[in-house]
């Protein structure tokens, strides 16, 4: 990487630490909204006030020794030299590790606490790719039948969440810091995540490990639903498409089918079962697209299919008017076709 290059991430890097440490920022770290952000923040609070006790003590004492023990006016005597103070070398000795020791119990209780899979829990596994994350839902209770969803991470309120992350291509680093903390996502390694959610919402969270081009544009949300409405959704999700009933719709599924369009990308119930790209069978559901950087409308859908790797650099996507050699009517009914896949 470049020496620029090496500026730019590491920039884009603090930019995005100091923004997730604001109060009231898109990524709030200090607001946490479920038990395991709860459980995380409690132990931060901890540490910060501990830090915070110990930085005062050794500052005052600083400051205290620079007055009491400052040179004056007409003394010029060399100061008293103490050699060996066993007391006072016990109590700085004794007090770090007591401070230690009380940091270090509560964090590793937490970190198995973290790590012990919870019962009852929903399993979802996280895919993630350059530069989007890919869920699939197994099976389960909650779920009647398996289904892949993109970006936007579906869970009941008030359920645990069991998460297995593994990376297709590079390390990523999964984090929605109002609800758990950071899970690094690495190839050929399945590493886990718990969170919650207390009440539902959306949360946003991110990729915090820099990873390629368009890293800062790899975004994702966590929809949290009463258990209900989650069921509802995941029945809805796991249908196959439902067939475009306007002239126009039929249009763009013919020119969808008719593309490269289907070594890509999933339509199930249609001759597409591409995996580069994204399960569209639902995409309408969604409120973004593209690695959660554009929110779902005709404008937006207009700007990506007629030239994606302009809107996202580094996209896999091909530039649909100058590649694929799609006109603006073919457009048009791609867009009529996907806003239909509900």
């Amino acid at each position: 990487m470049k020496p620029r290059a090496r500026l730019v991430a590491a920039l884009a890097c603090v930019s995005l630490l100091a923004v997730g440490c604001a109060r009231n920022a898109p990524l709030d770290t200090l607001r946490p909204q479920g038990p395991i952000a709860h459980q995380i923040y409690g132990l931060w609070n901890m540490v910060f006030i501990l830090a915070v006790v110990v930085f005062v003590l050794v500052e005052g004492a600083i400051v205290f020794a620079l007055f009491r023990f400052r040179r004056r006016k007409g003394d010029d005597s060399a100061p008293k030299q103490t050699h060996g103070n066993t007391r006072l070398e016990l109590t700085w000795t004794i007090i770090p590790m007591l401070l230690l020791g009380s940091i270090a119990i509560p964090t590793v209780a937490g970190i198995f606490s973290l790590a012990r899979v919870p019962k009852g829990a929903l399993n979802i596994q996280v895919q993630a790719q350059q530069w989007w994350w890919k869920y699939n839902y197994p099976k389960q209770n909650g779920i009647e039948a398996s289904f892949t969803n993109a970006n936007e991470l579906h869970i009941p309120v008030g359920r645990p969440i069991w998460l297995s992350l593994n990376s297709n291509d590079v390390i990523h680093s999964y984090w929605v810091p109002a609800l758990a903390g950071k899970q690094d996502v690495v190839p050929a390694r399945t590493n886990h995540l718990k969170i919650e959610a207390s009440h539902p919402g959306t949360y946003l969270g991110t990729c915090v490990e820099f990873c390629g081009l368009s890293h800062a544009n790899m975004r994702l949300r966590v929809i949290a639903q009463e258990p209900a409405d989650f069921e509802k959704w995941a029945a809805n999700q796991a249908r196959n498409l439902m067939m475009p009933t306007s002239a126009l719709g039929k249009k763009g599924m013919k020119v969808f089918l008719a593309q490269q369009c289907v070594g890509c990308h999933t339509i199930r119930g249609t001759a597409a079962a591409g995996n580069v790209g994204p399960d569209l069978t639902h995409v309408a559901t969604r409120e973004t697209f593209a690695g959660g950087i554009f929110a779902f409308n005709t404008h937006n859908l207009r700007l990506w299919l007629s030239d994606a790797p302009a809107e996202k650099p580094g996209s896999k996507m091909p530039a649909g008017i100058a590649t694929m050699g799609l006109s603006h009517s073919d457009i048009n009914a791609l867009i009529a076709f996907l806003e239909g896949l509900k």
